[in-house]
């Protein structure tokens, strides 16, 4: 007969104070459950015990009744000091003795490290996910847990049973009394705490008129619920530039033509918009990114997204792939396809996926500028103001002088968490300065 098959005969048992960790060495008594000269069963909680790093209900190692207990609650136990003497009435097996005299039950030590119990809602960051609980402490015990997977109950059921222990932990009499009822909670809702530092809309009844009602559809929906995302997620705020693009304009005039003749595609202002963003992208890779809790991606592609309206009215943002990488023809040949296919409403998955920086050319519909909501996960998105001719103010050799020149408000909305002005004004900046310095001479 091996060791764990070595029968203890009923009679007295000393009960320990269990190791509840390899650092521990002592532990302090939280409550008696059972009292002197009382009967309980294998498997009831004796006491309760709670250490600097855990707290733990020590149950009955087999049926039968304390006899002494030789501490009181509140008092300090080192760990294998004999905290009560039992009479059981049925063998306990040496495996049992060990498990609890040693480890505090081995096995029940295992399903602590591989069960993650739940936190107190108190201390949860997550108090919006919060179930509304019978009882308010919500932790389980190794014998609960195992009660609760053998009747497949959820820690979410287990909160809401109504519990007789210590400071409103739930008991196994409490678990079996809850499951005698028919589980009345067993398809109970999560009903989210409120957090006194939420902000809340306030509940205002406005008169909303009369006339004709239009249901959203589905793309609205989404684009409405994106927005209001975005602007609850991340801090916008708003820089504004404004570049002289009178060169730039000049070059596209003379060069749309043959450049439409010797590759095929025309030479839209997008592309070298575009052109120009990637560049500045490349020079401060820190806009082009995305945030992921208390981390910052940095994304290796520049893939440029352009805020296109769909004939529906309805926006969409197709994307030119690693446009750093491209030469003027391959984006105006990219943007040309895809401005297609948005028309067409053929645009499809790939398509619409990947950006990591988009821009919005609002000047397309006369805007001057524009104050654009960023395209989560992003951290920043550049507006596009309408080319307008303007008499301007320029140095030349012979000194100040006014001039007709094309120019263009730009405003980049950026993430304040990951952006700060330093970088989002330098950013628009140089977009600008990219726009304003376009070479005149550049052959297509």
């Amino acid at each position: 007969m091996s060791e764990k098959e070595i029968p203890a005969f009923a009679g007295n048992y000393e009960l320990k104070m269990p190791k509840m960790g390899e650092s521990i060495t002592e532990g302090t008594i939280i409550n008696w459950l059972i009292s002197e000269g009382d009967s309980f069963n294998e498997g009831d909680i004796i006491l309760e015990v709670a250490t600097d790093k855990v707290d733990n209900e020590v149950p009955a190692p087999a049926s039968g009744t304390l006899v002494k207990t030789l501490f009181q609650a509140k008092d300090v136990v080192p760990v294998g000091e004999i905290m009560a003497i039992l009479e059981v009435t049925e063998e306990v097996k040496a495996s049992k003795k060990q498990d609890v005299n040693k480890s505090g039950s081995q096995e029940s030590q295992k399903k602590k490290k591989a069960i993650k119990r739940p936190k107190p809602v108190s201390n949860s960051n997550e108090a919006s996910k919060a179930f509304s609980v019978s009882n308010s402490n919500t932790f389980f015990s190794p014998l609960i847990i195992k009660i609760a997977r053998e009747h497949h109950i959820s820690f979410e059921e287990l909160a809401r049973i109504p519990a007789t222990g210590n400071e409103g932990r739930l008991r196994k009499s409490d678990v079996f009394q809850y499951i005698e009822e028919g589980r009345p909670f067993k398809f109970a809702q999560p009903i989210a705490e409120k957090d006194p530092t939420a902000y809340r809309i306030p509940q205002l009844s406005f008169d909303k008129g009369k006339g004709k009602v239009i249901e959203m559809d589905r793309m609205r929906q989404m684009i409405a619920d994106h927005m209001v995302y975005s602007k609850h997620t991340s801090p916008h705020v708003t820089a504004y530039v404004e570049a002289d693009l009178t060169n730039m304009v000049n070059w596209r005039n003379a060069n749309k033509v043959p450049f439409q003749e010797k590759y095929g595609q025309r030479l839209t202002f997008t592309p070298l918009f575009v052109e120009a963003v990637a560049k500045a992208v490349k020079d401060f890779p820190n806009i082009n990114a995305s945030v992921d809790g208390n981390n910052i991606i940095v994304k290796e592609d520049v893939n440029i997204g352009m805020a296109t309206a769909l004939p529906s009215g309805n926006l969409i943002v197709p994307v030119v792939k690693n446009a750093d990488t491209k030469d003027l023809k391959t984006i105006a040949a990219n943007v040309n396809e895809l401005a297609g296919k948005a028309r067409e409403n053929k645009l499809g998955g790939d398509d619409i996926k990947g950006s990591t920086f988009t821009i919005s050319n609002v000047g397309t519909f006369g805007s001057v500028m524009g104050t654009p909501i960023i395209n989560q996960p992003e951290v920043a998105i550049l507006a596009l103001g309408i080319i307008k001719k303007r008499p301007e103010v320029i140095e030349t050799e012979k000194g100040d002088e006014i001039a007709i020149r094309s120019m263009m408000y730009l405003s980049l909305s950026f993430d304040h968490r990951v952006v700060d002005g330093f970088l989002g004004g330098s950013f628009v900046r140089r977009v600008a300065d990219y726009f304003e310095q376009f070479d005149t001479n550049r052959k297509i």
